[in-house]
């Protein structure tokens, strides 16, 4: 009876913890300011591939740049990011 009780306790923790796991389908947040490419909203530095940046996370081009451009990848200022 004792085995039976410590199964079902084990279940119940393994059932909770199955739901609270992030998964797959949970939505990073990106920045509003970059369309085109999931840039983070404040996460490390962003930098165009190929480029000479220094990273730690690289982007490819080209992105359209609707807002501010807190990554300073829009280097002439035309709305286009990482056209190279």
């Amino acid at each position: 009876m004792k085995l039976i009780a410590i199964y079902a306790i084990g279940l119940s923790v393994l059932a909770v913890f199955a739901l609270a796991a992030p998964g797959p389908a949970r939505a990073q947040a990106c920045h509003p300011s970059y369309q085109g490419a999931c840039l983070p909203v404040n996460g490390p530095d962003v930098d165009c591939a190929g480029g000479g940046g220094n990273g730690p996370l690289y982007v490819s081009g080209p992105i359209r740049v609707v807002g501010p451009d807190p990554y300073r990848l829009d280097r002439d200022g035309d709305g286009v990011a990482c056209e190279r």
